[in-house]
């Protein structure tokens, strides 16, 4: 009986580093196509329904005509579809893991405006990781304006890059996953889960101010799942891709980059992206199965705000640090609270933390908000 011998993956090393840290602080100036250079309707809804979040103000013209912005705005995660350079350069054939993000919005984005974004690479940051052994936090700050030259938001993003090869020999973090048997959910347990979509409150258009908001009050948990390939693609619909090309433009990218291409079972070299898809290759490179994206769930986190704040609520911050990897087959449970809140040049802020966790009660992500909301006028 003939077995695979495992496939050989670059490694992380010092020279590569070394050219990689003389890029720090230049700013980027031939970044890849975005998916999105403009916040059009069908973008903007495209994005929206690709997280699972139906709030008519993203999506609903005459419904966001009667809000105060006259019309449909993005959701603030949308700004992720406009911009692509972030996620990785350099380290060819290392892998990378879009892992956190750090976000502040200045102003909303409205129907049709058009996007431009400057992006630097910020810092290199070496780790020692269960899931890989060694890892480089690779962070990059973008900004992000619309066609007047206005600031939109700004944010800095990071992806680990590690050894794929240590990641499958030899990492620890998910000994214990690849070791048991799939997760088969009963009929009951699937509608014990399905009530919280089902009792999803989006407050719209009736105001929450910030005179009622309490200090530890706790926000409606949030599901999202259970995780299925055909629900990361529905991501991919809206948020694009660095990565997923057809036929000439697939193999222009790869021939400009031939670190990127590895082959599949067909030996035809394809894209690095397919852990998402192909549970196989997401083994290959120490993953537990195929996975969410980073960006989605960030952008979860600011669904469950966004529900909570109202329309006449802003998100003035969102961040994220993800702990796990989220396979195909794992419900998601993300809970918040009201840390505290405030009033800070003028603005009344409601500080918000989250967690999410898995239907093992394991800690996948952890994140947190900052609101604007109205306060009441006083008589």
């Amino acid at each position: 009986m003939s077995t695979i011998t495992p496939r050989e993956f670059p490694k992380i090393t010092d020279q590569a580093l070394d050219d990689l840290r003389r890029r720090i602080g230049v700013k980027i100036t031939v970044p890849d196509e975005p998916w999105c250079t403009e916040a059009t309707r069908d973008n903007i809804r495209h994005y929206a329904h690709g997280i699972g979040d139906d709030n008519p103000l993203w999506s609903d013209p005459e419904y966001a005509a009667s809000t105060r912005y006259g019309g449909i705005i993005a959701l603030p995660s949308f700004l992720y579809s406009t911009h692509r350079t972030f996620y990785v350069c350099g380290l060819p054939g290392v892998h990378a893991m879009w892992s956190g993000a750090n976000w502040t919005w200045h102003k909303p984005l409205r129907r049709n405006d058009a996007v431009r974004t400057e992006a630097r690479l910020k810092d290199l940051v070496e780790h020692q990781t269960r899931f890989a052994g060694r890892a480089i936090q690779q962070t990059y700050h973008v900004d992000f304006f619309n066609q007047d030259g206005d600031m939109v938001a700004g944010a800095d993003m990071w992806a680990f890059r590690t050894e794929r090869n240590h990641a499958r020999e030899k990492g620890t973090k998910y000994t214990d996953i690849k070791t048991r048997a799939p997760r088969r959910y009963s009929a009951e347990e699937l509608a014990e889960a399905y009530k919280l979509y089902r009792d999803e409150e989006v407050r719209g258009a009736e105001l929450r101010y910030w005179d009622d908001v309490v200090e530890g009050e706790n926000l409606p948990t949030m599901l999202k799942g259970p995780m299925t390939v055909t629900g990361f693609i529905a991501y991919v619909q809206g948020w694009g891709s660095m990565y997923i090309r057809a036929n000439k433009m697939a193999w222009k990218q790869i021939d400009a980059h031939p670190g990127l291409g590895i082959t599949n079972r067909f030996g035809i070299p394809d894209c690095p992206e397919r852990v998402h898809w192909e549970e196989e290759f997401a083994h290959e490179v120490g993953a537990p199965g195929a996975y969410d994206y980073g960006p989605e769930r960030s952008s979860w986190l600011m669904h469950q705000l966004t529900n909570w704040m109202g329309d006449d609520g802003f998100l003035r911050g969102a961040n994220c640090k993800i702990r796990r990897h989220n396979p195909e087959g794992d419900m998601l449970f993300i809970k918040a609270r009201v840390k505290r809140k405030f009033v800070e040049d003028g603005r009344h802020l409601v500080e918000i933390e989250q967690e999410a966790h898995n239907q093992d009660d394991e800690l996948s992500v952890l994140g947190g908000g900052l609101v604007e909301l109205p306060k009441r006028t006083q008589k």
